[in-house]
């Protein structure tokens, strides 16, 4: 089975498959999300300025790791199509920051339970 982020999943007891499904499809659900935040910032690029600013909140009022505020500031001071490029990169890079997305809130409740319903049908 590939998983989305990081490679292939290897046979393990039975106690621990639960678990690597149940990882699998968060990996999934994440991207899918993703996805539609890189087709939305397109066409409404201020998404793009509110995840500054939230990962500055993050920095200045330490609501997020060290790490993940680095590593979100460094993506976030690219060329807009660098980070959307970014955004749905498979790599476990990419996979780890957006487990800590400034991007929540980009998507209307509708838009997320529309993509987790697809995503629930295609596994």
């Amino acid at each position: 089975m590939a998983r989305p982020c990081g490679g292939d999943v290897v046979a393990g007891p039975a106690r621990y498959a639960s678990t690597i499904v149940t990882h699998a499809l968060a990996e999934e659900r994440s991207l899918a999300l993703h996805r539609a935040i890189v087709e939305k910032a397109r066409l409404e690029p201020a998404l793009i300025d509110r995840a500054r600013a939230r990962v500055e909140s993050w920095g200045e009022r330490g609501e997020a790791h060290p790490y993940y505020v680095e590593a979100w500031v460094a993506v976030l001071s690219k060329p807009i199509d660098d980070i959307l490029d970014f955004l749905v990169d498979p790599g476990e890079h990419a996979c780890a920051l957006r487990q800590v997305t400034p991007f929540a809130g980009a998507l209307t409740a509708r838009e997320r339970w529309r993509i987790l319903a697809g995503v629930r049908k295609a596994s």
